[in-house]
């Protein structure tokens, strides 16, 4: 015995993300939170600080040879996220 508006768990939490206008911040949290992943340990554990504003991905390094390289791979970089978060969250990266 089944209602008719019964949802899923899943269901419910996406309808409140959109309704809430909640859903942009919320893939900009996870992108944030998976950067250990997405990058590996050597540069998440060189990375200082790291946040997204007006769609810019803000990135904070310690080292200078792997700010070079986050530099060369930038467009990548946004790919990726963007990919994993399943829209365009991300336009730009600046490496500070």
């Amino acid at each position: 015995m089944s209602r008719t508006n019964d949802r899923s768990l899943k269901d419910a939490i996406e309808q409140m993300l959109q309704v809430y206008k909640l859903r942009r911040k919320f893939d900009e949290t996870s992108l944030i939170a998976a950067w250990p992943e997405m990058m590996g340990k050597a540069i998440a554990n060189r990375t200082k600080d790291i946040f997204i504003r007006d769609r810019k991905l803000f990135i904070r390094m310690e080292s200078a040879v792997i700010k070079n390289e986050l530099l060369m791979m930038r467009s990548n970089i946004i790919e990726k996220m963007n990919e994993r978060a399943g829209s365009s969250i991300i336009d730009e990266i600046i490496i500070l």
